[in-house]
C-alpha cells in the first residue's frame, strides 16, 4: 500500500482532485520511474487508469519487458496494451522518442483517453538543464521539460494533454515506491551507456555530491516561468511595433534583447523562414543595428526610415522576402 501522503502529493502534482473523472493514460516502460508512476496513479485514481508500453524492438529483451509490464498491470487491474513501433534510422534516441509519443498518443486517443502522463522526474530535469547549459542554450532550452504540454498525434485528429507530474520527485524515492510494492523493475542498458550524452551527464551528477538535482529542477521551473513572461512581452511588441505593408513588415526596433529576438523570429517565420536558430536571429539583429543589410531563411532585412505621418518618420527594420537571385 502506498502512503496517503504520497497519494495526496501525486494528486496535487497532477492538479487533479479525488473526483477527477476522465481516464488518464500512463506510459510505462518497465523501469522504476514509470512503474512508480503507474502505482501512484492507480492508487490516486483507481479504475481510471489506462497503461501502454511501447516496444521499439531495438533490443532482444524489449518484447519480454513489455510483457512483464502487462503482467504487472493485470495484477493490479489496470488495462494495458503493448504498442510495437518501427524506429526510423538516424539519431536512435530521438527517433525512438518520436515513434513512442506518436504511438502512445494515437492509441490513447482511440481509447478516448485525452491525457497521458510520463515519468520525467527531478533528476531527469537536472540532467536536461546541465546538458543544455553545456550547449549554450537560451531561455527556452534552459527551461527544460515542462510540467505539461499539448501534443498532436499525427495518427489521430485530436489534441492530447501530456502531463509530467513527477518533476518534483527524486529518482531514489520513486525506486523506493516500486521496491516497497515488491516489484523488480527492468533495466535498460542505454541508461548507463556512455555512448549517450544523458548517460554521461547522469554519471557526472552522481559523482558530484555537491550538486542538488531537486534545486536544479526548481531553477528550470523558474526559467520556464520567465520564458512565459518573455513570451507575453514578445506578443505585445509584435502587436504594437509591427506594421505589415507592401508584402513585408516594418518593425520599430529598440527593445530588450530577448524580446527583440522573439519578435524578429515571429516576423521571419510569418514571411516563410523555417528552422531558424535564435542565435542566427540575434546575429541578424546585430547586423541591422550596425546599419548593414542581413538575410536569413529567405528573408531580407534592412534599416530604413518609415514615414508615419507628414511630420514624423521612424528608424525601422524592414523585413521582406528575399528577391530571386539573377542567374
Amino acid at each position: 500500500m502506498i502512503e496517503e501522503a504520497l497519494i495526496a502529493r501525486f494528486r496535487a502534482d497532477c492538479s487533479l482532485d479525488p473526483d477527477y473523472g476522465p481516464p488518464l493514460g500512463i506510459a510505462v516502460s518497465g523501469g522504476p520511474d514509470s512503474l512508480a508512476l503507474l502505482l501512484l496513479a492507480h492508487a490516486a485514481m483507481p479504475g481510471q487508469i489506462h497503461a501502454a508500453t511501447v516496444d521499439h524492438g531495438l533490443r532482444p529483451e524489449s518484447a519480454g519487458e513489455a510483457q512483464f509490464v502487462a503482467e504487472v498491470c493485470s495484477k493490479i487491474g489496470v488495462p494495458h496494451a503493448i504498442l510495437p513501433v518501427t524506429v526510423e534510422p538516424g539519431n536512435t534516441q530521438a527517433q525512438a522518442r518520436a515513434a513512442r509519443y506518436e504511438a502512445l498518443g494515437t492509441y490513447f486517443v482511440h481509447k478516448c483517453v485525452l491525457a497521458f502522463a510520463t515519468a520525467h522526474h527531478a533528476d531527469d530535469q537536472a540532467e536536461t538543464l546541465l546538458m543544455r547549459l553545456n550547449r549554450g542554450s537560451g531561455l527556452a532550452g534552459l527551461a527544460g521539460v515542462r510540467p505539461w504540454s499539448i501534443f498532436f498525434p499525427e495518427g489521430a485528429a485530436a489534441e492530447m494533454l501530456l502531463l509530467r507530474p513527477l518533476l518534483g520527485w527524486r529518482r531514489a524515492e520513486l525506486a523506493q515506491i516500486v521496491a516497497d510494492a515488491g516489484i523488480v523493475p527492468v533495466h535498460d542498458p542505454s541508461n548507463t551507456d556512455d555512448t549517450y550524452e544523458r548517460a554521461r551527464m547522469r554519471k557526472a551528477i552522481a559523482d558530484a555530491e555537491w550538486l542538488d538535482p531537486a534545486a536544479m529542477a526548481r531553477s528550470a521551473r523558474y526559467l520556464a516561468e520567465a520564458e512565459e513572461v518573455v513570451g507575453r512581452a514578445v506578443r505585445d511588441v509584435v502587436q504594437d511595433c509591427c506594421t505589415w505593408e507592401d508584402g513585408g513588415c516594418y518593425f520599430q526596433w529598440g527593445h530588450a534583447r530577448l524580446t527583440e529576438i522573439g519578435a524578429v523570429t515571429h516576423i521571419l517565420e510569418r514571411l516563410g523562414a523555417r528552422d531558424i536558430r535564435k542565435s542566427e536571429v540575434a546575429r541578424m539583429i546585430d547586423r541591422l543595428r550596425a546599419k548593414e543589410n542581413a538575410s536569413l531563411g529567405g528573408v531580407l532585412g534592412r534599416r530604413m526610415m518609415y514615414r508615419v505621418s507628414d511630420r514624423l518618420s521612424r528608424d525601422v527594420m524592414r523585413f521582406e522576402a528575399e528577391p530571386a537571385r539573377k542567374a
